[in-house]
């Protein structure tokens, strides 16, 4: 019978294997103070520092220092060759980084055109398509998705569209800081992260502060429009949005619409309804 292995010796930075009495090193062990706060420092700087040439940055707005309860996460994943050649060539023409710091002027912004916020578009497919079919109308896309936000930079491009705006990071903040009161014509959220778990529902979005801030940012009669295919979640909004003073609801039954005609019907939602998901519009209008 052959001899046991020896353990390896654990090296600093090292997590001890389970049932291992070697307790592990710390990484930092030895090393001085300014040392350790310089690694610190660069790689909180690597973690802002922008992925592409002047495309989108990884935290515009430092929000890791603001303690509030969020309803996204960042997600980093794949770029593809073509959106990274979209985030390098058209981010500096038609993208914006959520960074706090300034108030838009929306009017110079989108040329005089009324603009509508949504929040959360994914890859970008129904944010162009509608913006396709109303070049009336600016759009203002916000998310955190790096692949989303090069792809909808390039439908944007290829269809010769130029109504859209794409802003990278916090929508709370776009709203908060850097949007005037009664700037917005209108906002879409549609399919926000449900956050079915009950200990998660305080991460929803659509909440009595959050429609506080929105019937300050949206003109007289404007329309805030969700779409969930989350029945809970459905559910919920219709009752916030409900007993909000700043908000009315358009469907004559005081329950869901229909879902509109300007709102496509995306590869996502289609294959929730082939699931038997219902899905559920809600269309209120600013007093």
């Amino acid at each position: 019978m052959s001899e046991p292995l020896n353990p390896s010796p654990v090296t600093p930075g090292d997590v001890a294997p389970a049932g291992d009495r070697t307790a592990a090193v710390p990484a930092t062990a030895g090393i001085p103070d300014e040392l350790r706060a310089a690694a610190m420092d660069r790689q909180r700087r690597l973690r802002q520092a922008p992925r592409f040439p002047g495309g989108p940055a990884a935290d515009p707005a430092g929000s890791h220092h603001e303690r509030r309860i969020r309803s996204f996460q960042p997600r980093r994943s794949r770029v593809t060759p073509g959106q990274q050649d979209a985030l390098e060539r058209l981010w500096p023409k038609w993208g914006l980084d959520i960074d706090g710091l300034r108030v838009l002027d929306l009017p110079e912004l989108f040329d005089g055109l009324p603009v509508v916020m949504e929040i959360g578009f994914g890859m970008g497919e129904a944010t162009a398509q509608m913006a396709a079919d109303d070049p009336g109308t600016g759009i203002l896309a916000v998310d955190v998705h790096t692949p989303g936000q090069g792809n909808l930079l390039r439908l944007a491009d290829r269809n010769g569209m130029s109504n859209i705006r794409v802003a990278n990071g916090d929508a709370i903040i776009l709203l908060r800081e850097m949007l005037p009161p009664d700037s917005l014509d209108g906002l879409r959220v549609y399919f926000p992260d449900p956050w079915p778990k009950s200990r998660h529902h305080k991460r929803r979005l659509i909440q009595p502060e959050f429609l506080d801030l929105v019937a300050q940012r949206l003109k007289p009669g404007a329309v805030l429009h969700c779409a969930t295919d989350w029945e809970p979640y459905a559910e919920q909004m219709l009752e916030v949005l409900t007993a909000h003073p700043g908000f009315e609801n358009t469907a004559a039954d005081g329950g869901y619409a229909p879902r509109p005609a300007f709102r496509p019907l995306t590869r996502f939602e289609g294959q929730g309804l082939d699931k038997g998901h219902v899905v559920h519009d809600l269309l209120f209008a600013r007093h």
